[in-house]
């Protein structure tokens, strides 16, 4: 009973202060104020069909970018690999890679790679501002490495520490950030963990900064005096886009066979989202699933100002601040693997509208041995 109640009151001040941190964010006045905001981008298949909106029922390595305290629900070992064409025709494509794997009595580390492939970028300069002097791809690369654990058959907790690195040839940042997340899961009306809270933090760190070679000119000394002098330019810092999320979520199941498989489930879920830099969110997601062979699921992702047009005035804003314009939907598929029980192999799609853009496209390929 003591440890009980010292895991609740853990869980009720670590919910106290995501909760006093969300007062404080949803400013849209600060609005492309911040950096990294590769960060932001969810590589995901599932959760990116679902909206984010399962903050609370997240699980697995894809918990890593969500919220973390999902992949405690990791039994074995989980291998993930993941593409996304973001915003077609930008020619932006984000590729990711997650292992996760079981250790202990309840716990699970993870480590997920995740590359942000901007293209090829003609160079320009002062002498030159045509180009044709060659090109340059600028590396974003976000490392995460996680750990979750059971605290009892409810309570799952877990903190990942990113690692941030953005560059082009000459000029780099370099950050960390940490995430924090918890989900609690209770049993309603004779059904088994069918009811879903979950609260996440994320992006939290210290400010970035440019420095490197492409920040210095060699200019002549002054007064007529021979020889040249190097001058580095310092650049601003810049935050993290820090926000959090809560979320709720119920399954609805309708059949189960023999052996207590559910043969038909219905999954509502909703979150909220509050961010630093830009307007808040509210998330709304539905999803069904057949045993644990195949799922379908739809979302819509609403912000103030969505339904108007694309604004160009970021303080006197009436229209929306985002490329996307709020319905998703995506599906899995997956089914038994080699011969140890558990084991499984699946697919899953996930499509994201927007505009002026014609939608992010997103497949994951993911393994459970």
């Amino acid at each position: 009973m003591k440890n009980r109640n010292t895991t609740i009151t853990l869980v009720a001040g670590f919910a106290a202060i995501m909760l006093g941190s969300a007062v404080k964010a949803g400013n849209p006045t600060r609005t492309g104020q911040s950096g990294a905001s590769e960060l932001l981008i969810d590589p995901w298949a599932g959760t990116s069909g679902f909206a984010g909106a399962n903050t609370s029922c997240v699980q697995g390595i894809e918990s890593q970018f969500l919220n973390v305290a999902g992949t405690a629900f990791t039994q074995h070992t989980e291998v993930i690999v993941g593409t996304t064409n973001y915003l077609g025709g930008s020619g932006i494509n984000l590729d990711v890679a997650g292992l996760c794997q079981h250790v202990g009595d309840a716990g699970a580390i993870g480590i997920t790679v995740t590359s942000l492939n901007l293209g090829s970028i003609p160079i320009t300069t002062y002498d030159n501002p045509d180009g044709g002097i060659g090109n340059y791809s600028p590396q974003f690369i976000n490392i995460g490495l996680s750990y979750a654990r059971g605290f009892s058959d409810n309570i799952y907790g877990g903190l990942n520490l990113k690692l941030i690195s953005e560059s082009v040839t000459n000029v780099s940042a370099l950050g960390v950030a940490i995430d924090a997340g918890i989900q609690y899961v209770a049993d309603v009306a004779g059904a088994k963990k069918n009811l879903h809270f979950g609260i996440s933090l994320k992006n939290v760190g210290p400010p970035m900064k440019y420095t490197g070679d492409g920040l210095a000119t060699d200019d002549n000394l002054p007064n007529g005096n021979s020889g040249s002098i190097t001058l580095e330019q310092r650049s601003q810092e810049f935050e993290l886009p820090s926000l959090v999320n809560i979320g709720a979520a119920y399954d609805f199941h309708i059949h189960k066979d023999s052996s207590g498989v559910s043969m038909h489930r219905i999954t509502v879920a909703g979150n909220f989202t509050s961010n630093s830099f830009t307007e808040d969110e509210e998330e709304l997601g539905v999803e069904y699933g057949f045993k644990n062979i195949f799922s379908v699921r739809v979302g819509f992702d609403y912000e103030k100002g969505l339904f108007g047009g694309l604004s160009t005035d970021l303080v006197n804003t009436t229209g929306r601040l985002t490329v996307y314009t709020g319905p998703c939907a995506g599906f899995t598929l997956q089914l038994p693997f080699g011969k140890a029980k558990g084991s499984s192999f699946g697919v899953s799609y996930a499509y994201r509208a927007s505009n002026p853009y014609t939608g992010s496209n997103t497949i994951s390929v993911r393994m459970s041995l």
